[in-house]
């Protein structure tokens, strides 16, 4: 068993890797992005949280949330977002449900857990947001980050953090969760 200890600090900023079982290719399907934007919007309302960059690829997705005041409690958030997508989606070209899977109430759309990290300065947050920005050019979907449809890149061309060529034709390094 690992020793692992997440970051719990209220009110913080932290990025996030939550990964399809087995990588499936199965993220960026129709019905699944449909399931995300609307569990994402139902569990914002909830419990609110500030989504401040996400891309979603076929196999992963990443994204930096603010929690509110006090609130350190993301583990709720993303359990809430699997299974409003988990009921949405259904069976439909997942992988087979294994024993192991059921006995924890378990379809093949999630790996079992996500990583955290806690954004610890504004260097940090800006290093965070290029990566999930140019993360569908680094696996080779796009070639410039504009150019992928599932991600805040857009709204950020919109709110002046980046121009709209922006790391076209450059490599982003770091590595920060995969």
């Amino acid at each position: 068993m690992s020793n692992y200890r997440r970051a719990y600090e209220g009110g913080a900023t932290y990025f996030f890797t939550v990964v399809a079982y087995r990588r499936q290719p199965i993220l960026t399907r129709p019905d699944v992005l449909d399931a995300l934007r609307d569990a994402f919007r139902k569990v914002r309302q909830t419990e609110p949280f500030k989504l401040d960059a996400v891309v979603i690829l076929p196999d992963h997705l990443h994204a930096i949330w603010t929690l509110p005041p006090g609130d350190a409690d993301f583990g709720a958030r993303w359990g809430m977002i699997k299974r409003f997508v988990t009921k949405a989606v259904g069976k439909s070209g997942l992988a087979p449900v294994t024993d192991s899977m059921k006995a924890r109430r378990e379809c093949g759309i999630w790996q079992r857990r996500f990583w955290e990290h806690l954004i610890r300065d504004d260097e940090d947050y800006a290093r965070h947001m290029d990566y999930i920005h140019y993360n569908p050019v680094k696996h080779g979907h796009v070639e410039n980050p504009a150019d992928w449809p599932h991600s805040s890149f857009q709204k950020c061309v919109e709110r002046g953090i980046y121009p709209m060529d922006w790391a076209s034709g450059s490599d982003i390094k770091g590595e920060f969760g995969e």
